[in-house]
């Protein structure tokens, strides 16, 4: 897959300050900074369920989404905007909180299941499974019982300074995807030593 024609970024997470520093937000501290490079901010649309941005980055116009429905309804929200924007699945690229990926680790990855979480499920039943997935690693608790405590938790000072740096690693991803391609994307971000 050569050239994304990549028009929406959309972080998942849980809105309120209470989820703010929590793992299942990883989607939304992605988006926070792609606005903050920008020097864009968010606005309350009503009609997306969320907070909208618009961004410059790599000469790309980019949409920005942080939808306020709570993981479990993140599919409504998008739904919304695609239809506004008449956005094909492939021309927007989801950012979410991965467990099956230690702290520090982002992946690319373009459809497939939703791997049990919620906000993926969302998507699904709104949107089909063919979107762009930027997977951003928070690691796994070890059991499946502790998965939503987890989840709902702060990371260790240490794990978010390396979740921060997969971010960080990410948006150089997301400018070779805009520029080169996902493929050339998928594999600067995939090579560990480079």
């Amino acid at each position: 897959m050569k050239n994304v024609p990549l028009r929406a970024v959309v972080g998942l997470g849980n809105p309120g300050p209470e989820h703010e520093r929590t793992r299942h937000n990883a989607g939304f501290w992605f988006v926070d900074r792609l606005a903050a490079d920008a020097g864009a901010e968010f606005r309350a649309e009503p009609k997306f369920r969320g907070g909208l941005a618009r961004a410059r980055r790599a000469g790309h116009e980019l949409l920005l989404l942080k939808p306020s429905t709570y993981m479990n309804a993140s599919g409504e929200a998008v739904q919304a905007l695609a239809a506004f924007y008449k956005l094909a699945p492939g021309e927007i690229l989801i950012v979410h909180d991965e467990l099956d990926l230690p702290p520090g680790t982002a992946r690319l990855k373009r459809g497939g299941g939703h791997g049990g979480h919620n906000g993926l499920r969302s998507l699904h039943q709104h949107l089909g499974p063919d979107y762009l997935r930027l997977r951003i690693g928070i690691g796994h608790p070890g059991h499946k019982d502790r998965v939503l405590a987890y989840v709902l938790g702060r990371p260790s000072a240490e794990d978010r300074r390396a979740i921060d740096e997969a971010i960080a690693r990410a948006e150089e991803a997301l400018d070779c995807l805009l520029t080169q391609g996902w493929d050339k994307a998928t594999q600067w971000l995939h090579t560990e030593d480079r």
